[in-house]
């Protein structure tokens, strides 16, 4: 793969600091004694490559790691059919539009729906 470090003995969490389930989820890792790499997509803009490695891992197209259920989709973006470049760099200068958390270690790669997914890893 490429730009995105991963490791077994810890889990690197990307979110949004204004998620509650984000919250959720990472509270919840710490409280089990999880390790983890808060990366705050709001704070850390991601590469065109970090991007495609997420979708990647994740066995995702890059246009189905942008969540359409937000009202920031639906308001700008809704309209559009962008193609994987765009889509890029859309979720490059709008990362609230990413679908997230994502947590990985190791070569596991999981979207967190639930706070207890992140058990998973």
């Amino acid at each position: 793969m490429g730009e995105i470090a991963t490791s077994s003995k810890q889990i690197t969490f990307y979110y949004s600091s204004k998620s509650l389930r984000a919250k959720q989820a990472l509270a919840y890792a710490k409280a089990e004694g999880l390790p983890v790499e808060e990366i705050d997509l709001l704070k850390n803009k991601l590469t065109g490559t970090q991007i495609l490695e997420l979708a990647e891992r994740l066995q995702l197209e890059v246009a189905d790691l942008v969540n359409k259920e937000i009202p920031a989709y639906k308001k700008h973006f809704e309209q559009y059919s962008l193609s994987t470049d765009d889509w890029i760099k859309m979720m490059r200068y709008n990362p609230q539009i990413i679908k997230q958390p994502i947590a990985l270690r190791g070569n596991k790669t999981i979207l967190v729906k639930n706070p207890t997914d992140i058990t998973k890893l």
